[in-house]
């Protein structure tokens, strides 16, 4: 098989459909290799990207691969034609072993006890399903709701502003990423990559993240999809509890022992059930702050890390499409246009976009009752009328008092108060215009740009909810950025707070065989734990976790199915 990089489309070639965008890749295929292109067995398209350095001539760019019809003879006399033409810059023969599951573990070695796996987000999924395939079946339990009763609770608290603290935006199947647009790209590497953007499209997802260069899956098609992941988990052999939460774990020794597990029942009703447990994955996520407060309590080291904090803002997506792509803006084979903002300041400090949502609206995300968190999403058509991102500046450990490991945990919760509390109560958000908030003026109106956040706004400071280190790097930065990305740093913008969940403040120390450096049989993973940063790298880590149990269970950690 032969792949070729930097195949380049002009976009006034295209007209938005797939059939049009196939036949030019195999035309300049066939162009780039030199052959006829009925010589060519099929394309499969690896990555595509766009090029928009030039607003008045936008080019989308593949790496593309193909089989020819003569087989690897064939292709072996072409990469030697292209290379005494000095033509072969970006064509390559390729014959990779495909990244695999873990293998089957020997019954002989398998434990008495399954592995529990504690969370069902990216990490604690596709962790369960790594160890369903070998063998193990594992318990997974999740403290919320399965996909689509969440989706009806969110929902609930959308229209009524009742917060059920067990199952919400922060908990339940999928975890936070369900209600965050499914953003599957990643600053990482792993041959794992591959093999979970295969399985999130076996569960539903469109072929499209294959080889979009920054793939999404939707928040509306996300619930289906961890739906169907589960069912593969179950299908395997491993079983799945929702409304289940570990609300104890016994250390005797240095190792675990035991967990405690609590089921809600439909009626609110409680039962615990204490299961045996050498091996437990802990993928809580970022906002179980009961968990860490247990694991500070039975001794599992943890350690301060940084994370950040700061505002939504939202911009019409149509100022981001034109600003990004010029005349070209609103081409269907565009879409909507994203972006990715950072600023290092004279002070030290830095400030960037996070989780940007194109076509998106900005979401309640509160877990706790009295405080107020924002977070954002899209739908799978990214057709909303406002652009919105994370607006956010780094806490170190150093900017927090005292030496309690759970101080930042502690700060974002006062944030979210005090947001709770300019908002008047009933989970409304306070927000601000970007030009008021640079002039440190109340805002008692909006502009262009309409809230979206769906308790509704109340106009004010923003301010007032964050330390004086964030607001002053945030209103650093804004301007700068607006040199960025034009009109950035528009004054009817609009901010709305907090955005306080961005990313674990505690990091579960673990040593290079995966298990707490305390704990022995307690294996941290996932954002939660401090080892990610988002759906891929987490569903990465709860991978590779699965592995090393494998492997320290004697079995083929590493072998592929």
């Amino acid at each position: 098989m032969l792949e070729v990089s930097g195949i380049r489309i002009h976009l006034t070639q295209l007209d938005g459909g797939d059939e049009r965008e196939l036949a030019l890749c195999k035309k300049a295929l066939a162009k780039k290799l030199r052959v006829n292109a009925s010589q060519l067995r099929g394309i499969e398209r690896r990555r595509r990207s766009i090029d928009a350095r030039k607003k008045a001539d936008i080019v989308l760019t593949f790496t593309l691969r193909t089989e020819l019809a003569g087989g690897p003879s064939q292709e072996a006399a072409v990469l030697s034609k292209l290379a005494r033409a000095h033509a072969e810059k970006g064509v390559r023969a390729v014959d990779e072993e495909p990244f695999g599951w873990p293998g089957a573990i020997d019954a002989a070695t398998a434990p008495d006890a399954r592995p529990v796996v504690v969370g069902a987000g990216c990490a604690g999924l596709f962790c369960a399903l790594s160890l369903a395939k070998a063998g193990l079946s594992p318990l997974l339990v999740e403290r919320g709701d399965d996909a689509a009763r969440r989706s009806r609770v969110v929902e609930a608290h959308n229209a009524t502003g009742e917060l059920d603290v067990e199952s919400n935006i922060q908990y339940g199947v999928g975890g936070a990423g369900t209600f965050s647009d499914g953003k599957l790209q990643t600053g990482t590497k792993s041959p794992a990559h591959r093999l979970i953007l295969e399985t999130f499209v076996e569960a539903g997802a469109q072929p499209q993240i294959l080889w979009d260069a920054k793939p999404h899956v939707g928040s509306d098609v996300l619930p289906r999809v961890v739906t169907n992941i589960v069912r593969m988990i179950e299908e395997a052999g491993g079983e799945v509890r929702c409304r289940c939460r570990m609300s104890d774990l016994d250390v005797t020794g240095g190792r675990v022992r035991s967990v405690t597990l609590t089921q809600t029942a439909a009626d609110g009703s409680q039962t615990e059930e204490h299961v045996a447990a050498s091996c437990v994955i802990l993928a809580c996520g970022h906002s179980a702050r009961d968990v860490f407060e247990l694991l500070r309590e039975r001794g599992a080291p943890m350690e301060r890390k940084t994370f950040a904090m700061g505002v939504r803002i939202e911009h019409l997506q149509a100022d981001i499409d034109r600003a990004l792509y010029g005349p070209a803006a609103g081409n269907p084979a565009l879409g909507a246009a994203p972006y990715k903002l950072s600023c290092h300041l004279p002070s030290g400090r830095s400030a960037f976009s996070f989780c940007m949502c194109p076509g998106g609206y900005v979401v309640s995300a509160a877990s706790e009752l009295g405080g107020v968190v924002t977070n954002g999403m899209s739908l799978s058509d990214r057709a909303g009328a406002n652009a919105n991102s994370g607006l956010l500046a780094n806490v170190f450990p150093d900017d927090l008092p005292g030496d309690d490991v759970l101080a930042g945990v502690e700060l974002q919760r006062r944030c979210e108060r005090a947001a709770f509390a300019a908002g008047g109560g009933a989970y409304v958000a306070p927000a601000q215009l970007v030009g008021d908030f640079l002039a440190g003026t109340p805002s008692s109106a909006g502009g262009r740009v309409a809230p979206t956040y769906p308790r509704g706004v109340a106009w004010g400071s923003v301010e007032k909810c964050l330390p004086d280190y964030i607001v002053g790097t945030l209103r650093d930065a804004l301007p700068r950025m607006g040199r960025q990305l034009h009109g950035f740093d528009v004054a009817d913008a609009v901010l709305t707070g907090v955005e306080t969940r961005s990313s674990s403040p505690v990091r579960v120390t673990r040593g290079a065989d995966g298990q707490s450096v305390g704990v022995a049989g307690l294996w941290p993973v996932g954002e939660g734990a401090g080892y990610a940063g988002g759906i891929m790298s987490a569903a990465t880590d709860g991978i590779m976790a699965a592995r090393k149990v494998v492997e320290a269970l004697g079995g083929a950690g590493g072998a592929a199915e």
